[in-house]
């Protein structure tokens, strides 16, 4: 047996003798009592009284999450498909998808995001993808962005409205934080539907890494449309965050017998006309409260035609 010490004693319920197991089940009591109060005491719902309760104010335990802000039609008549060409690149994805979702809806841009995950085996094809997101992003939306997943916008001033008077192109070559070259037209490219209909698409023969944009740079002049770029942007290449780790994600960049010499060639006849592709399913989900949806595509190759579609 053990005296209770002078502290114990302001315990009114507390004996002056209890024994170690006594001690010990008064110290998991109290424990649990203090672990309960605080539980409640976050959310507000203990106070001293009834009364004390309607005023004091609750503490919140943890930061609320932002609002999902609402597709609202009050913000115009036009609709973004954002699309996004995707494969095997998770860690960007969870990142890109909340990040545009909130900050299209900050600009009041009715949007939807589409994620199109190329699932057959073929050497990746950016260009088809965007071509497969175009046909597929349905009647509700009249214009796109072509979009990299690894490339999220960080200046407000940023435009991404409807493009009526021809092509935007968003990532312009004095603000990428990569590519600087005048004719450059990749990462974030914004055009109507009908303007992307009068360069029929975007050519289907490029498998594997880069020159697409090159040969859609060349179908936009040929088409007769102007292009536009951001201006009085203050951020210089700061105005953008690139998620990519070119030492974790390998590009590739092989060129397969005939492809080095097909590579620098406009593509006359190819585009939508031609493109063959198989949407494997079609699932809405969100990330982090943000919406979009994720098209699982199987493209289609004539290796006739693009016999680099493989690596064989």
């Amino acid at each position: 047996w053990v005296k209770a010490s002078a502290s114990c004693r302001l315990f009114g319920f507390l004996p002056r003798k209890f024994s170690l197991f006594q001690l010990f089940f008064v110290a998991l009591l109290l424990g649990f009592l203090s672990l309960l109060w605080l539980q409640l005491s976050c959310s507000g719902d203990v106070t001293r009284s009834q009364r004390a309760a309607a005023t004091l104010p609750q503490k919140p335990c943890t930061l609320e999450p932002l609002p999902q802000l609402p597709d609202d039609p009050s913000w115009g008549p036009h609709r973004l498909a954002v699309l996004v060409p995707f494969r095997e690149r998770f860690e960007e994805l969870l990142a890109f998808v909340p990040h545009m979702h909130r900050f299209l809806s900050r600009k009041k841009i009715r949007h939807h995001i589409f994620i199109l995950n190329q699932v057959d085996h073929y050497r990746f094809n950016r260009a088809s993808l965007i071509n497969v997101g175009f046909l597929e992003s349905g009647n509700d939306t009249d214009y796109i962005a072509m979009h990299d997943v690894d490339l999220l916008p960080l200046n407000e001033e940023l435009d991404y409205g409807f493009p009526a008077a021809g092509p935007f192109h968003v990532a312009s070559p004095e603000l990428h934080p990569l590519y600087h070259y005048n004719t450059y037209v990749g990462g974030i490219l914004l055009l109507t539907k009908q303007h992307y209909r009068m360069c029929n698409g975007m050519s289907n023969r490029f498998w594997g890494w880069g020159r697409e944009d090159d040969e859609f740079y060349r179908r936009i002049r040929g088409a007769g449309l102007q292009l536009f770029r951001p201006s009085g942007i203050k951020s210089g290449y700061k105005t953008f965050q690139h998620l990519h780790d070119p030492a974790w994600r390998k590009r590739d960049q092989k060129r397969i017998a005939s492809q080095k010499q097909e590579q620098f060639k406009v593509d006359r006849h190819g585009g939508l006309t031609n493109l063959q592709y198989r949407v494997e399913s079609r699932t809405r989900l969100t990330v982090a409260e943000s919406p979009c949806t994720v098209l699982n595509i199987f493209l289609e190759c004539d290796t006739s035609e693009t016999p680099w579609c493989t690596f064989g």
